[in-house]
Order: C-alpha cells, then structure tokens, then sequence
C-alpha cells in the first residue's frame, strides 16, 4: 500500500535506531539495563513510566523492529480482554512447540481494569510472554501489585527544552517546504511543549500550516498560533495530586505568591472550584486551626460564594482566602491532637464510660448508679469541680497543647488557668483524705 501523505510531523520523524532518540540517556545509554536487554534481545517484563510524549512508544517500536521474537501490541483503550486472553494462548502454544516467547506491548496499561490485569499474571509467570507496559499513571497506584512485582519499572522523565529544540531543528527536514524561523522562535516552541516531544511537533506543524508563504516566522507569530492551546493538566491523574501538593504545601510554608500561582494553574485548567475549597477549608483545620479560629470561617463563606457566584467570578474568592490561609499563624496542634486521641481510641474501646458521667433518664439506670456522685459544675465557684472524664482504666491524657501563635497564645492562658483550679482541687482534696 502507498503511505499515506497526511501522516503526522510526529509519526514521520520518529527514530528507528536508539542513536536517534534525544533524551533519556538514563536509560538508553551504553551499559544501562534497558539497552542492555535492547542490544542483547533478551528481555524481561518491564514498565516504562513517564509523561505523554517523552519516548515509550518510540522504544516500543524500536524494540519490535529489532527483536527475534513473536511482538504483539495492544491498547488498553482499544483492546478487549477477550483478545488479549487469545494472545495469551497462542503464546503459551507457541512457547511449547517452539519454545519462542512473545512480547506483548500494552500501551495505556493503566485502563485495564485489576481485574483484566489478573489474566496477565500466569503467562508473565510461566514465561510465555514478556510484557512491556506503558503508562502515564503512576505504576504503583494503577498497576496490580503482583503484576507490579514482576516488572522492572523504568521512569522516563520530560525532556529538557534543548533536547526539544533538537527535535524540532531536525523535524524541519521533512517538511514539505523550507521555513524560514527567527532563533529564538523554535526556541519559543520547545519551551511552551512542556517536556512533551510530540507536543512540540505538532506545534511546528500547526505554526508552519499557519504561516503560509511568510518568507520568515517570529517568536510573535509562534505565540500566536498555539495561543489556543490547553493548560498541561490531567484532572484525574498524578499531576492532579502533585499540584494539589504544591498548593497546599505552599500554603503551609506561608508564601502566598506560590498559593496564588499554584491555584491559578488549577482554576484556568478547568480544576473543579469545590475541589479547591474543600482542601482548602480542611487546609484551615490542618495546618491553621486554633491559631486563627477564622480561618475555617473564611473558608465557608468561601464555599457560599463559590455557590452563589460559580466560575470564573469566584476566581477572586478563593484568591483571597488562599492568600488568607498563607500568612495566617499556622499550628498543626489540634491535627496531631486528634491523631493521637484516635490512635487511643483504636486502643481502648473496650472501656467502659465511667457510671458517674453517663445519662440516667430511668430510675433503674439510677439504681445501677448512673449518674452517682456527677457534680453539675455551674453548681461550683467559677463553674469548676474537678473530676474525672475518662475511663477509670485508662487514666487521664493530655492530647491538645495549643502552640506559641495567634490565637493559640489565648487558648494556653486560658488552659493554665483551668488547670490551676484542677490542680488546687486536687491539692485539697488530698489534703482532706
């Protein structure tokens, strides 16, 4: 068949040999054990892990062309499981009556599902298949962990803006016409590709299809063909969780203009408003608690206005209560407090309430004594009788000790001074057994 003439800048391009692959010298340099299995053919399962457009599929293709053995790819997007479990067979058959293995390459690994996962594992362990996954997914959270065990993982990593430069200056070859570019307007290219190899081509190619005869192409025309162009972002994948992190560890480090950056490569992503305001109103417990109480107001009047407003006017809202929650008094006290309160009570929930705390609506729950000898402290001077409130098997604790800051300095006064009456009390008491 005739290639077609419509195939991609980045299809056209792709390297055959591993001396064309910019990039990812970690792994494809001389020595390294992902060119060793190359150069040897001899392969056991792997992953490669790294974002969209860094070399997995390259590799792939090249370790096809170059290898003796059977090599079947799939999409997890395209494929079905009954297919997959027909490779399966016939791999194992091969194995058998040849003793050939196969290499089945399964691209997107991460949208099969665990169960779909599971009918790899017996013929990855009885050696009929070699499998080869590619991922954009962080292999520990989408990748079954006895499948996971068996595979080496290699991360590729996005490739610098130099390496796509280079790209880029050697995709010119093959296009069909001679461009003409100013020096910095490639380099304007591969700096707005984000690390992403195929980004960056097809950039070019759409800059080029919009430049028409322009006998030269600026760094202001380059700008303003990929102008249009989305934000570098996944709402459901690791980079979601990763600049999640990035906001809130900002926030707790007190930078706003970090918060403030972080929150506006969520929002103009398309990031779910709610989604923000509910980590950032647990944010206001976390990390600010009883050092500014008004935080976690501010941060419900935030949500109100998220409500009442939506998108994009309630853009402004949740700037000012992410600058808000930044150059607050921060403490983790009442988090840790919790924490550690919870961990207690994991340990202890076989004690009883003590018989002098509980309720006793019913004259037989006051005939078992409960409710015998609670002193109601409004009854006392300054509204205080020391007693005990936890179980009588498990002595008091002391879970809460208020920071240094903000409002967390009133708090400690406040403590102290409850906890003078307690110890005074205490002191009598003793005094008068």
């Amino acid at each position: 068949m005739q290639k077609p003439a419509n195939v991609p800048l980045a299809e056209k391009v792709r390297p055959q040999v591993i001396a064309d692959i910019i990039g990812q010298q970690s792994l494809l340099r001389e020595g390294a054990l992902l060119r060793n299995m190359i150069d040897s053919d001899d392969y056991s399962s792997f992953i490669l892990w790294g974002p969209p457009g860094t070399g997995k599929t390259t590799i792939a293709r090249l370790i096809e062309r170059n290898t003796r053995h059977g090599f079947s790819s799939f999409s997890a997007v395209l494929s079905k499981i009954q297919e997959v479990k027909e490779l399966m067979e016939r791999a194992s058959y091969l194995l058998r009556a040849e003793g050939r293995k196969t290499i089945v390459f399964v691209d997107e690994i991460h949208r099969f599902n665990k169960a779909q996962q599971d009918a790899f594992l017996p013929y990855v362990e009885s050696g009929a298949i070699v499998l080869f996954g590619a991922t954009t997914e962080n292999p520990s959270f989408e990748v079954i962990s006895a499948l996971l065990s068996r595979c080496h993982v290699f991360v590729l990593n996005p490739l610098k803006d130099e390496e796509i430069l280079e790209i880029l200056q050697r995709a010119l070859a093959s296009l069909p016409q001679t461009y003409n570019f100013d020096a910095d307007a490639l380099q304007a290219l591969a700096a707005r590709s984000g690390g992403d190899a195929r980004r960056g081509l097809n950039f070019l190619e759409m800059v080029c299809r919009s430049a028409g005869s322009q006998e030269t192409i600026g760094v202001e025309f380059v700008l303003q063909a990929i102008a249009q162009q989305s934000m570098f972002y996944d709402k459901n994948g690791e980079e979601h969780y990763n600049l999640i992190s990035a906001l809130h560890k900002s926030l707790r480090g007190s930078d706003p203009q970090a918060a403030l950056y972080w929150l506006a490569r969520m929002l103009e992503a398309g990031e779910d408003p709610m989604y923000l305001v509910r980590r950032l109103a647990r944010f206001a417990s976390e990390d600010v608690g009883l050092a500014d109480p008004n935080a976690l107001v501010q941060a419900m009047a935030v949500k109100e206005a998220v409500h009442f407003l939506g998108m994009p006017e309630a853009n402004n809202a949740l700037a000012q209560l992410t600058v808000y929650l930044a150059t607050a008094p921060k403490s983790n006290a009442l988090y840790t407090a919790y924490n550690d309160a919870k961990n207690d009570a994991l340990k202890t929930s076989h004690h009883k309430v003590p018989l002098h705390i509980r309720n006793a609506p019913t004259g037989l729950m006051k005939d078992l004594g409960y409710g015998k000898d609670y002193r109601y402290s409004h009854d006392y001077q300054d509204s205080y009788s020391y007693q005990n409130y936890f179980p009588e098997r498990m002595g008091e604790r002391t879970y809460y000790t208020p920071s240094p800051f903000g409002f967390e300095k009133e708090i400690k006064k406040r403590l102290d001074w409850w906890l003078g009456l307690k110890q005074r009390q205490q002191k009598a008491g003793s005094e008068e057994t």
